[in-house]
């Protein structure tokens, strides 16, 4: 079915088109008030404006219809206060005020003097705190606190998704098969194309170890509360090693920084980098830290003129879920465009058997293409990785041996949300790599152009952290907080490793 590129943009824009967070109460009365309440209201809205008038938002976390001082993520939404508790509904409502207010100093950095000054920031940090503490008693906030679907349904009405959906799981089955193959052979027996370059993390100085270190305390909510020390720790003790099969530089890792004139985005290969971050999921009973690491390339290189998936920049995420003793029960990957999902559990764990709630027969569902070791002291995941596509192509336990390759330097994934840029207007000022939608401008791919009746926007192109629809057939975002339960279970009381 062919749809002119005009329509598909008129779609595209129908899916991610915003609603106006003023437009509903109990904010939208506030804005009426003549008192400070009043003021403080109008202050968001006027420096909202600037934002949105400068390009500069933060798509991360969603604004909260109504509650604009207020963001939330797909964590925090499934968090809601369902027990009454007074600490909990408290703890709740504090990680949506912190999920603005590190938007707010992201959107106001990058935006520079026209969005906001450093008294802007601190006006914004006092009213933030008084509109939370007017609007405590408030309806509505549990039913306003939920992220927007990075699914379009206009896009799967008019891409007469219920037909076409089998055209995606045929091509999407096919591989999966190839995906097995590789998998299944011996690291050695693995085919390449070019030079083979192992990367190992740099050992962060002064650092802690995980032995040193008390297990983290649990918040009102159940989320584990770490310290920056752990927290640091943790990153370290579980980035992997990853071995690249190098054809050119385009298979090389690389940070990320604004080139040509703050006009792109790119991967300076001077420097490889991981950029890290930890987030939080639920897992039998408990909430579980995981700890996502992405690795940038400078492009996709073609393998041949036909292929579709193509372009500028290349992620890989590689996750590591923990359990409550902060060792690894499941690892997963994608690409930083959503696609390409696998998984990886451990003998800690066991898959859940099918069918599984909520997924229809040809949904892309849960692929575990290989189960992985346990991962003891003095070891490292060791993930091989394929030359042009960058796909994992087989995981293996390695001895943690940080000389055995070239160093990368772990990073916070944040710092991609604030980036210098070097544009004539603002020599000295920065900008996120992520537009205000969620991608990075310049790395469309071509299969957009035939892979939209699954519903998911510009496929492809890369993504900010909480935009990654991983399912073209089906329904799956990868920062789902229930997706491990819904998928692996313990592997039994017995041999309970909690």
């Amino acid at each position: 079915m062919k749809v002119a590129p005009a329509l598909l943009c008129c779609l595209a824009l129908a899916g991610c088109a915003g609603v106006d967070p003023y437009a509903r109460a109990p904010i939208s009365a506030h804005l009426q008030r003549t008192d400070q309440v009043g003021e403080c209201a109008r202050r968001f809205q006027r420096i909202d404006r600037a934002i949105e008038k400068a390009g500069v938002r933060d798509a991360q976390a969603a604004q909260v219809e109504g509650f604009p001082y207020l963001r939330v993520d797909r964590l925090t939404a499934g968090l809601g206060p369902a027990d009454g508790s007074a600490d909990a509904d408290r703890a709740w409502r504090e990680r949506m005020l912190a999920l603005d207010r590190e938007a707010r100093a992201i959107e106001l950095a990058n935006g520079g003097p026209q969005v906001g000054s450093l008294r802007d920031a601190a006006a914004l940090d006092d009213c933030r705190a008084q509109l939370a503490a007017e609007d405590r008693s408030a309806a509505g906030l549990a039913q306003a606190a939920r992220v927007p679907d990075d699914y379009s349904q206009a896009m799967h009405a008019v891409g007469l998704y219920p037909i076409t959906k089998y055209a995606l799981a045929s091509s999407i089955r096919k591989w999966h098969d190839e995906v097995r193959v590789s998998h299944a052979l011996p690291p050695e027996k693995l085919p390449r194309l070019g030079e083979a370059v192992r990367y190992v993390p740099r050992p962060p100085q002064l650092l802690a170890t995980l032995d040193a270190l008390p297990l983290p305390a649990l918040d009102a909510l159940g989320v584990p509360v770490l310290t920056p020390g752990l927290t640091e720790a943790l990153i370290a003790r579980y980035a992997p090693a990853i071995e690249v099969d190098t054809v050119d530089g385009n298979d090389r890792l690389g940070q990320l920084a604004w080139g040509d004139a703050g006009r792109q985005v790119v991967a300076d290969t001077t420097r490889p980098v991981a950029y890290a971050r930890i987030t939080y999921t639920r897992f039998a009973g408990s909430i579980a830290p995981q700890i996502v690491y992405t690795f940038w390339f400078p492009a996709r290189t073609a393998q041949d003129s036909s292929d579709a998936s193509a372009g500028t920049l290349d992620g890989l995420v590689w996750r590591v879920m923990l359990g409550d003793d902060l060792k690894p029960l499941v690892s997963d990957t994608i690409h930083s465009c959503g696609r390409y999902h696998l998984f990886y559990p451990s003998a800690r764990v066991r898959e859940r058997a099918g069918p599984i709630p909520g997924e229809e027969l040809d949904d892309e569902s849960r692929f575990v293409p290989q189960r992985i070791d346990v991962l003891n002291d003095g070891e490292r995941q060791l993930l091989y990785v394929a030359a042009r596509t960058h796909y994992v192509r087989r995981v293996a336990v390695t001895a943690d041996e940080s000389a055995g390759g070239v160093q990368y330097e772990l990073r916070d994934e944040n710092d991609l949300r604030s980036l210098p840029w070097p544009n004539d207007a603002a020599p000295r000022g920065t900008r996120s790599a992520y537009g205000p939608d969620g991608l990075i401008a310049g790395t469309e791919r071509s299969e957009r152009w035939f892979l939209w009746p699954s519903g998911v926007k510009s496929v492809g192109q890369m993504r900010q952290w909480g935009h990654h629809a991983t399912a073209l057939v089906g329904h799956r975002h990868f920062d789902d907080p229930n997706l491990f339960d819904r998928y692996f279970e313990l592997a039994g009381e017995g041999s309970d490793p909690r």
